[in-house]
């Protein structure tokens, strides 16, 4: 069972409260406290220190920030965090964290009579405003922190104006009794003594969501990765978006979900990085994958045969491009995925309206020649070794893999041995994959004359049951899992 020791500024601070096992001053745990009590985080013997820190601010090298900082250090669980600490002092670093919240927000004000701004507290997650009770636990899964703050304003919609920590010295009387209720709630529902379970060597949380019609996983992979997880003495764990507040109880997280850099996937991994676990697919992959501008050049840096691409912006004199363009043409957003963004152009009035379209989306644009080929080649690569190749056919009368406007809206698909794929075409998937790092990646290329052209780099490539491991079956999911222990070993 957890030690749960309570620090505050002053003890008068919890004079409203009733007594609790171990109630500290900031300045008694910074300067006094003798290390008795440290505890090892693989000693299973003995109690874990777990800190909530109620002092009066966060700000940066105040009593507040230190003692989240050295409870770290020590080795204790702390809530707040210093990572939540540093997110909330600049706006524009939390912002990122709650786009996703929006939809949430517009639901919680949707049958609340409020005029142009409002502010509710949160305590632990708790609130007693039911219709925003979902939308607080939320909030308190991305900032876990004791009290928190929340400001709306109302322009054209409701949105989040602001985020901030509270104080306990400065609850209202009916606060008191929200915050003190919400507390015991916390201290038993998160921190009670876990149920007994198998034991394993290492966790590893895989992050999903089992709604997503083009998820790089499906449910028979999923359960492959865990069966395999746990013939290696691995406890594979499925995860959600929900999930974000219980990284830190895991070694590695492998994102199986579509990634984006404005999105909760990015966010995820970042997390995790911070937090010392092995991440695939770590946030530098995702960065560089999932735009296409910096793929474009990097290839041009390294001299990867590539479809000839130009760059456009709004600037660029339009009518000057379409003038010079031999028809058909490819153009593509930056960050599209799963061949979304990407446009087939047959003629100048298409390119003025598409361009028009996508220039409000971003403010640069691909334009690429038209490179016709009846199969992709999809190459797995994990850290630097081809894994698996499958060639992927255009879907039955379009010119992409995916035609997202008809009901069978995939092609076929051929798995391949690695020895029975042109060598050039592995050396090239190899020889990309290396400029982008060590990770898990899915280079795609097009064959043509002798030569291999690369396409695009995805960071999360698909792996389904009986698509990608059709040759290798149940060994792929063991390579995967051996290179996650591999790399948490080295990181020890």
């Amino acid at each position: 069972m957890a030690k749960i020791i309570v620090i505050v500024e002053k003890i008068k601070d919890w004079t409203s409260y009733y007594p609790v096992e171990k109630l500290m001053t900031a300045q008694d745990y910074l300067i006094k406290w003798d290390g008795l009590h440290a505890v090892s985080e693989n000693d299973e013997s003995k109690e874990k220190i777990k800190i909530i820190n109620l002092c009066r601010n966060y700000k940066y090298l105040s009593n507040g920030y230190y003692t989240s900082l050295l409870a770290e250090a020590r080795g204790h669980s702390v809530t707040p965090s210093v990572r939540v600490i540093n997110d909330l002092s600049k706006q524009t670093l939390y912002n990122l964290e709650i786009e996703d919240l929006d939809q949430m927000v517009q639901k919680a004000f949707k049958n609340e009579i409020i005029q142009k701004s409002f502010s509710l507290k949160i305590y632990f997650g708790k609130t007693e405003l039911e219709s925003f009770s979902e939308l607080a636990r939320q909030i308190f899964e991305l900032f876990a922190a004791p009290i928190l703050i929340i400001d709306f304003k109302h322009e054209k919609k409701w949105e989040i104006s602001s985020i901030k920590t509270g104080s306990l010295n400065q609850l209202e009387d009916e606060d008191e009794d929200i915050f003190a209720a919400a507390l015991d709630t916390y201290s038993h529902k998160v921190w009670r003594k876990p149920k007994a379970r198998k034991k394993y060597h290492y966790d590893l949380a895989i992050l999903h969501n089992p709604n997503d019609p083009l998820s790089p996983s499906d449910s028979d992979a999923l359960k492959n990765f865990i069966k395999a997880g746990k013939e290696n003495d691995v406890l594979v764990e499925l995860i959600e978006k929900k999930d974000y507040s219980r990284i830190a109880e895991f070694d590695a997280l492998f994102i199986r979900e579509t990634t984006a850099i404005n999105h909760h996937t990015y966010r995820f991994a970042k997390k995790a990085q911070s937090e010392g676990l092995v991440v695939i697919d770590d946030p530098m992959s995702i960065l560089r994958c999932t735009n296409k501008i910096y793929m474009h050049h990097l290839m041009k840096a390294n001299n990867i045969n590539s479809p000839k691409t130009d760059i456009i912006s709004q600037s660029d004199d339009l009518k000057a491009w379409a003038d010079k363009l031999e028809f058909p043409v490819i153009l593509k957003i930056p960050d599209g995925s799963f061949s979304k963004g990407v446009y087939k152009v047959e003629s100048k009035e298409k390119f003025f309206s598409l361009t028009d379209e996508l220039f409000k989306k971003s403010a640069l644009l691909l334009l690429q020649e038209f490179f016709y080929t009846d199969f992709d080649w999809r190459i797995g690569v994990l850290n630097g070794r081809a894994l698996f190749a499958c060639k992927y056919y255009m879907t039955k009368g379009h010119w992409q893999i995916y035609n997202h406007g008809n009901v069978e809206n995939t092609g076929n698909f051929e798995t391949l041995p690695i020895t029975k794929v042109p060598k050039h075409v592995i050396q090239t998937a190899l020889k990309m994959a290396s400029f982008i790092g060590d990770s898990l990646y899915g280079v795609d290329l097009k064959e043509k004359n002798g030569k291999a052209y690369v396409i695009e780099v995805n960071d999360n490539p698909n792996i389904d049951s009986e698509v990608e491991d059709a040759i290798l079956g149940e060994e792929l999911y063991h390579h995967i899992i051996h290179e996650f222990i591999r790399r948490i070993e080295a990181k020890k």
